[in-house]
């Protein structure tokens, strides 16, 4: 009896380990149950950016964990990777661009630079300045940087012009609409060198004053180290690179033909990190609650996850002027697969606040809303 009951489990497990062998891959289960999201945007001049882990849901709070950071918190985002890439700070505007003929930042004055000021420019609708900002679709580090990739020999590294972009808009907004920017943030000039496996940022006002120089260490847990040039010290910007899915911000995109352009309610997805997502558009006889509630693993489609294009959900699921003012598009939901594996569905439910209270007023703007759930 007991030998055919070895056998009988020897028999189990090999039907078990062929049927396993014999379908996909197994499904990683994500483990959370879903939650309603709250991003703490900050209102109609939108001046947090918010970083987001679906996975990790606040036992108290039932909502996902998120980080905030001030949009001028940072101005400058050095990747920790193999290469040796420099982003500029896209949600207030900022811009870079290589000054000619020069290659001490002493050499560089205000008639320096004066023509290439008039230039160095975002939300002008000039197309060709788009050279002034990193690729758009942040499909880093093999996308376009405005400032060139650091090389080895600190000698071939040039001098670059920093529009500071804007600060965040202090006056009040009306009802509805958004203001991205406010006074001018001024401009820097600034060489970037490497030290060993990190980078030195050397910078300096146009005329030499307030300079600064650190030395920054590269951190294989984050996409990147920040520095602020501004106050002049480095700073945490982002969660670990596995820690966070998607970025509530303001952000500068392109549109084409017209160069770039200041977006309000964006979201970007950690494609740097390995987060791929891609949108689900219902047909317009079916119902988009429906069709989100009745989506389910098998209806994932892997080949449309998008890895090297951040703007995947973008501004895309909210319509600014809608009939009734702002709304959410009823009609898109999205899936999102993080770094683990973890598959999520996600739609908007809000993109302005619902009630007045203390914390701003039925109507406005930077209150947006997410509902997501573990496929």
């Amino acid at each position: 009896m007991k030998k055919l009951l070895f056998t009988l489990l020897i028999s189990t497990a090999f039907i078990s380990q062929s049927c396993i062998s014999n379908n996909e891959d197994p499904i990683a289960v994500a483990p959370v149950e879903g939650a309603i999201g709250d991003p703490i945007v900050g209102g109609a001049t939108q001046p947090n950016q918010v970083w987001i882990d679906l996975s990790e849901v606040d036992p108290l709070s039932k909502k996902p964990r998120q980080t905030l950071t001030k949009r001028t918190d940072w101005d400058l985002a050095l990747y920790s990777g193999n290469e040796f890439k420099v982003i500029v700070n896209s949600s207030i505007m900022m811009a870079a661009a290589k000054i000619p003929n020069v290659t001490e930042l002493s050499e560089v004055n205000q008639s320096t630079v004066a023509t290439l000021k008039t230039q160095v420019q975002v939300a002008n609708f000039k197309e060709a300045n788009t050279v002034y900002i990193d690729d758009v679709k942040g499909d880093f580090p093999a996308g376009y940087t405005a400032i060139s990739e650091i090389k080895a020999t600190s000698t071939e590294n040039g001098i670059y012009l920093i529009n500071m972009g804007k600060d965040i808009y202090k006056g009040n907004v009306p009802v509805g609409s958004v203001t991205t920017g406010g006074d001018e943030r001024g401009w820097k000039k600034v060489q970037i060198t490497r030290a060993g496996e990190g980078y030195k940022v050397k910078s300096a006002n146009i005329d030499g004053s307030d300079y600064y120089e650190v030395t920054v260490s590269k951190n294989a847990a984050y996409n990147y180290s920040f520095v602020s040039l501004a106050n002049k010290k480095g700073v945490f910007i982002q969660p670990e690179k596995n820690k966070w899915d998607i970025c509530f911000t303001v952000f500068t995109n392109t549109i084409a033909g017209a160069g770039s352009y200041i977006y309000a309610d964006f979201v970007n997805n950690n494609n740097v990190g390995g987060v791929g997502v891609y949108e689900v558009i219902v047909p317009g006889t079916a119902s988009g609650l429906d069709a989100y509630n009745n989506f389910k693993i098998s209806d994932v489609q892997q080949s449309k996850f998008v890895y090297n294009d951040h703007r995947v959900i973008g501004g895309n699921w909210r319509n600014p002027v809608g009939t009734n003012g702002p709304e959410v598009y009823g009609d898109r939901f999205y899936i999102l697969k993080d770094s683990d594996g973890y598959t999520f569905k996600l739609k908007f439910t809000r993109l302005t606040k619902s009630t007045t209270d203390d914390m701003g007023v039925a109507g406005e703007r930077g209150f947006p809303q997410f509902e997501y759930a573990p496929l």
